[in-house]
């Protein structure tokens, strides 16, 4: 299993334009500007960035880059075993 905190901050500086200098890995979204709506606008960035699916019930755990790399790792994952159905 990677660590994707990097990955994660990269879109999140890209898709909210945040400097990625000043997010910490362990800051609530929330004081990064990211309400419930910008959440979703997240996890529509990190499926397109990384061609992968993460399904909406996956949301309530995008608390911070951590949370949401920990949900990318689990759906690269799933993309790699081949069990990522796009539609």
């Amino acid at each position: 299993m990677g660590d994707h905190r990097a990955e994660v901050v990269k879109v999140v500086s890209e898709t909210f334009r945040l400097d990625p200098a000043e997010i910490e890995f362990d800051a609530p979204l929330e004081e990064l500007g990211i309400d419930s709506k910008g959440r979703i606008k997240l996890l529509s960035a990190l499926e397109i960035y990384h061609d992968v699916r993460i399904d909406l019930d996956q949301l309530d755990r995008f608390t911070d880059i951590g949370s949401v790399a920990e949900v990318l790792t689990e759906a690269l994952d799933g993309k790699a075993d081949g069990s990522d159905e796009r539609r």
